[in-house]
């Protein structure tokens, strides 16, 4: 193995094919600088020497190659981080241009994303409304059943109050779990609502800034 500057020319020689072959098929020489600056080549990368970047050189001393140094597990770790950063950067902008075209072929004016707006605003909360008198009728239900229970164990704190009829039982957990569904159900309403009414806002910013103000 030759690392010494002053060898790579007879080294160079040494593996000079004849002149119908292909320089890039034949042998190659490694070109590396270590880490006090000074530039070694040789046919094979010592051990030492095998996290250092490398050129690979055909047989006319041209580079014909790049490879890269061993990483550590750290080194390995850092570099796929920030090729997902860059993945995902890349992936933003484009979901960034993807709308940008959609919402240039979708509107002509401001007031077109106004009118969609407000019809879906409109249209969920018709939506809220239904679920908020549903959960009015079921909260009197549940408090009716409760006062009817009130006579029977475990409602009752008398000592001689029957236990509860099982359908009346029922009855009041059905409705108990009904009011639970339904309150579950307006929140997700309320939320898609605001998050609606924001993305259209952002829309329109978007828009307008498209559009040039």
């Amino acid at each position: 193995m030759l690392t010494r500057t002053g060898t790579v020319l007879s080294l160079i020689a040494a593996f000079v094919l004849p002149s119908n072959s292909s320089a890039q098929d034949g042998p190659r020489l490694y070109k590396w600088t270590d880490a006090n600056g000074v530039v070694h080549y040789g046919d094979k990368v010592p051990p030492e020497f095998a996290n250092i970047d490398r050129d690979v050189l055909n047989t006319q001393g041209v580079q014909v190659d790049f490879q890269e140094g061993e990483l550590t597990a750290a080194e390995r770790a850092e570099k796929e981080r920030r090729a997902a950063e860059q993945q995902a950067a890349l992936q933003a902008r484009l979901e960034i241009a993807r709308r940008d075209r959609m919402l240039l072929a979708t509107y002509i004016t401001v007031s077109d994303i106004e009118d969609l707006r407000d019809r879906r605003l409109e249209l969920l909360g018709s939506q809220i409304k239904v679920t908020e008198l549903y959960l009015g009728n079921l909260r009197k239900r549940v408090l009716a059943l409760e006062a009817e229970a009130g006579a029977f164990k475990p409602y009752s704190t008398r000592e001689d109050a029957p236990q509860i009829p099982e359908n009346l039982a029922l009855d009041i957990s059905r409705t108990v779990a009904s009011i639970n569904l339904y309150e579950q159900t307006l929140a997700r309403t309320r939320s898609d609502q605001e998050t609606l009414r924001n993305s259209f806002d952002s829309d329109i910013e978007r828009f307008r800034e498209l559009k040039g103000g």
